[in-house]
């Protein structure tokens, strides 16, 4: 069975009723009179009544077009609220966005990110998720995700915010105890402070120029999250290996100090994921431009 648009010919009704006349009325909403004709045709026919009478001079609504037009009520006004509503949504930054991201990188940087967001953008509200779980994006409907080393998924967009490099460090005072190492193979007599699930396990890799050292470890202490991770280090409890964007604060300041600095443990790359749609609304745009701004100052998220 066809189904019918219960709404074919109402903008056209509309548009003679308020006009008095089909010329005018297809003038007003962009259409040809033969169309505004044959829609309220079409919508008398639907409806087994007539709305209007026609002279060659003259359109004016019948008692029924009176009570139907009357019942539409303010219909037309509130579809064109509904227009401009969406259209907002992709043209200001407002309305709610869902973000989820690793709990290091947001304690260090996107927290305080967010919070100047928010002051610059008062229509918008953020759900920060901080967490290093892989969220399918569109099945838990986060606008937005902060990743490190990704895999590209399907249906998603992504943006590169920065490069972080992998840090060796601990504190100095565990370092005078316990000795410096002098080679990689050195770590294995240390205490490790270890992130937990890594892809390539309880390894640490490291080269320097082209000698390449890999170095199976038995973790002191294993962690799921680098901002603890991070600080079990301040504590002094060992040698722990954590992006720029975790602890490069800690070693300007001398909190910790670089254990084997000419050897390089590899990078972290940072994107912003988020779903791919021609209709990206305007709050995920500007705020994925605002933090790969904010990234680019940033000296732990750009590699130098």
């Amino acid at each position: 069975m066809k189904t019918v648009d219960p709404l074919h010919g109402v903008a056209a009704f509309l548009a003679v009723a308020e006009h008095a006349s089909f010329t005018a009325a297809a003038e007003a909403i962009g259409l040809t009179r033969s169309t505004i004709s044959a829609q309220v045709a079409d919508l008398e026919a639907r409806l087994g009544l007539r709305l209007f009478h026609r002279s060659t001079r003259l359109v004016r609504l019948t008692p029924a077009g009176e009570a139907y037009r009357e019942r539409l009520g303010d219909i037309a006004e509130r579809v064109d609220l509904a227009e401009r509503a969406a259209r907002a949504e992709h043209s200001t930054p407002e309305g709610r966005l869902r973000i989820t991201a690793p709990p290091d990188m947001g304690q260090r940087f996107l927290v305080p990110w967010v919070a100047e967001f928010l002051a610059l953008h008062p229509g918008t509200r953020i759900e920060l998720d901080l967490s290093n779980a892989a969220h399918n994006l569109i099945e838990r409907r986060f606008d937005l995700a902060i990743r490190g080393v990704i895999e590209i998924e399907e249906n998603l967009i992504t943006r590169k915010l920065g490069i972080s490099p992998l840090l060796t460090c601990a504190r100095g005072d565990y370092l005078a105890r316990r000795g410096h190492p002098e080679r990689p193979e050195d770590l294995s007599k240390h205490d490790l402070l270890h992130f937990a699930h890594l892809r390539r396990g309880r390894v640490w890799t490291m080269t320097r120029g082209t000698e390449r050292v890999e170095v199976p470890i038995l973790p002191r202490l294993e962690l799921n999250e680098g901002w603890a991770l991070r600080t079990a280090a301040l504590e002094g409890a060992g040698i722990c290996q954590l992006p720029a964007f975790a602890i490069g604060d800690a070693l300007r300041s001398g909190a910790l100090v670089p254990v084997l600095p000419e050897w390089n443990p590899g990078h972290v790359p940072l994107h912003a994921v988020y779903p791919d749609n021609r209709l990206i609304a305007e709050r995920v745009r500007a705020f994925v431009a605002f933090i790969a701004r904010k990234s680019k100052a940033e000296p732990d998220l750009t590699g130098a």
